[in-house]
């Protein structure tokens, strides 16, 4: 069941660090190892271990077949996890142990550091673990992208005027897990009209309007893996300002897609787009970075696009390329898509239209 445990060990010796204790979710998903709470990865340089207690044995034994399954019992032993880590270490001689750095609080780095062993703080080397997906990650983002557009497709037809900002984000949720999705990615953006400048604007009551933006932000997870798209729509001709807006933003997010390839900086991508953005006289209602890392999760994963990011962007990352202009009391546009680098070159995977999507009144 697990993956990946070579690159993990891989990483473990590049770094001279004896032990990987995993807990987040993030990274079991990675490896498809239990997501429980209660389930821990703990991998040496040698092996690989699936720590866990009695609520997950059963699923363990008929799932988990290539990390050693380890039970503990804190109801009985009154010991934690840690009881179970600590023996593992000192079975293998391990000296160092790395943790992720944002899954430890103040309480559990303490209990780490009576294991008697050198702890690292794991940040970024973490999510760099994750940065350059293999063969089989960008074929399960395939589908799900796939899917992504397919769920948009659907919701666009049901669209009308009167119809409430609430009604078409269950239409996203309904569409989304009627077609296999595990769950949102997120919790769905769905803004009109003048709300279209909350870049993060949640659903509301507020009932669309002909002639007006529905700005729609959502992403899906299947096997794991979640995608992340945003599109406009209207129904009926545009009013003259936003079709303005969404000119520039759609030249802005074409400018990044050109830019993402092997070997530039992540900054310059983001500079590409943000320029467009800022002689068109928008500059100060474009305030995110243009993009983020996508694949198992939603955040914290690289690379990073924004005007401070040194990561030289390599084939086989995956990113999000999402610039907006957001005027208040009017309104916003933002178009995303998911990339992938390939050959050397940035390749869009949504296939949804990033032309005007004009809807019929009705």
């Amino acid at each position: 069941m697990a993956k990946r445990i070579n690159k993990i060990q891989s990483f473990l010796n590049e770094k001279g660090i004896d032990a990987l204790l995993l807990t987040s979710k993030t990274m079991k998903k990675w490896m498809s190892t239990m997501l429980g709470s209660g389930c821990r990865v703990l991998m040496t340089q040698k092996q690989g271990y699936l720590i866990l207690d009695g609520r997950y044995i059963t699923e363990a034994k008929e799932k988990e077949h290539d990390l050693e399954i380890v039970l503990h019992n804190p109801h009985t032993t009154g010991q934690s996890y840690l009881a179970a880590v600590l023996k593992i270490l000192q079975d293998e001689h391990c000296h160092s142990l790395g943790v992720e750095a944002s899954e430890v609080l103040v309480k559990e780095y303490q209990k780490l550091q009576s294991l008697n062993v050198d702890i690292h703080l794991l940040d970024d080397d973490i999510m760099n673990l994750r940065i350059i997906k293999d063969e089989e990650e960008i074929k399960a983002m395939e589908t799900c992208i796939a899917l992504t557009d397919e769920i948009y497709a659907k919701v666009i037809e049901k669209i009308h005027v009167g119809m409430s900002e609430y009604e078409i984000s269950a239409l996203v949720q309904y569409y989304a897990i009627a077609s296999g999705a595990q769950q949102m990615s997120f919790d769905t953006v769905v803004t009109s009209g003048e709300r279209t400048a909350l870049p993060h604007g949640r659903p509301t009551d507020r009932k669309v309007k002909a002639h007006e933006p529905i700005m729609i932000d959502f992403g899906i997870q299947y096997e794991n893996y979640q995608s992340d798209m945003t599109r406009v729509c209207f129904i009926g001709e545009p009013a003259y300002e936003y079709k303005k807006i969404y000119d520039v933003v759609l030249k802005a997010q074409l400018a990044g897609l050109d830019a993402i390839q092997s070997g530039v900086k992540a900054s310059d991508v983001d500079l590409a787009a943000r320029t467009v953005i800022e002689e068109a006289g928008y500059g100060d209602y474009f305030d995110h970075g243009l993009g983020h890392g996508i694949g198992v999760t939603d955040s914290g994963e690289g690379p990073i696009l924004n005007s401070t990011s040194s990561t030289i962007l390599k084939d086989h990352m995956m990113m999000s390329c999402e610039p907006g202009v957001y005027v208040p009391g009017v309104g916003g546009i933002r178009i995303e898509d998911d990339v992938v680098i390939i050959n050397g070159k940035g390749i869009p995977m949504n296939k949804t239209t990033k032309d005007y999507i004009i809807l019929e009144e009705k």
